[in-house]
């Protein structure tokens, strides 16, 4: 699953340290205007998830603690995408929750040219 799939959660889970809940997007698109009109279906599908309650009836472990969308990308973001990001950190705080970006796992591959 990835951001392509805008039908779906990628994944979801609880941090045992802090009780936080991570809903995950898998990123590995080249940043462009079509990219960030996926990105932000995946984040409004999220949203969608957390205002419908869904949340709590998929995963109940969720209820009352912190919820964090973390967008997790294989790419360094663009210009565009900064700016695109701090605009959607706003927006999915006005729902109670919080957004991060990430590189994957081995950082960002354009990095290791």
């Amino acid at each position: 699953m990835t951001v392509e799939n805008t039908s779906i959660v990628d994944a979801i889970g609880t941090d045992k340290a802090t009780g936080a809940v991570y809903l995950t997007i898998t990123d590995h698109l080249h940043w462009d205007t079509a990219h960030l009109r996926l990105l932000q279906e995946k984040i409004n599908l999220y949203l969608g998830f957390i205002e419908s309650g869904e949340i709590y009836a998929s995963f109940p472990n969720a209820k009352g603690a912190p919820l964090v969308i973390d967008v997790f990308t294989k790419l360094r973001p663009s210009e565009d995408a900064v700016r695109f990001l701090k605009q959607a950190e706003a927006v999915v705080a006005s729902y109670g929750a919080s957004l991060r970006q990430a590189p994957s796992t081995d950082g960002y591959a354009d990095d290791a040219a």
